[in-house]
């Protein structure tokens, strides 16, 4: 039975072994996107803060670096931020992402998906992207969320996570 909903501000967490909320961005090559596109699939929604900032740099770098064994389990990665769809295509580039980043600038999905919090640093107080993923199976529920990601082998451990028993 599926954890309740909780609310964080005007935020709602998403909970494991509830439905992922669906979604539609645009993606980096343009294209619209939405997360029920991927039904029948399973799949790492991984939220970051900024392109091309060391953490979110290292992470995208761990899930390319992993790439052939998320695929050689069929499972698909995105990564969400939000950067611009022009920024997502310079760090993919640099960095030979093969993966797909989608653009959120008016952070209307973070703020469905409960990433959007209040942060601190250095005694001063803003709003940003707490860096979490969520594991979803091919029916389109939340099997695993990590919040506040340590980035040193979390691909991995989503890889771990996702593999078929």
């Amino acid at each position: 039975m599926p954890d309740e909903l909780l609310l964080v501000g005007d935020s709602v967490l998403v909970s494991e072994g509830e439905a992922a909320p669906d979604f539609t961005l645009q993606a980096d090559d343009g294209t619209e996107v939405s997360l029920g596109d991927f039904r029948g699939k399973k799949l790492v929604l991984y939220f970051y803060p900024k392109d091309e900032t060391p953490g979110c740099t290292q992470e995208a770098m761990e899930f390319r670096d992993l790439i052939k064994k998320f695929e050689d389990e069929d499972i698909i990665i995105l990564g969400v931020s939000k950067d611009s769809v022009e920024s997502h295509q310079k760090f993919k580039q640099r960095h030979n992402l093969p993966f797909t980043l989608l653009s959120d600038p008016e952070g209307k999905v973070l703020d469905l998906y409960g990433v959007w919090k209040k942060k601190s640093l250095y005694g001063r107080t803003f709003m940003g992207t707490e860096r979490t993923t969520f594991l979803i199976d091919e029916n389109g529920v939340v099997r695993k969320v990590y919040r506040k990601v340590k980035v040193k082998g979390h691909a991995q451990a989503c890889l771990l996570d996702l593999k078929s028993p």
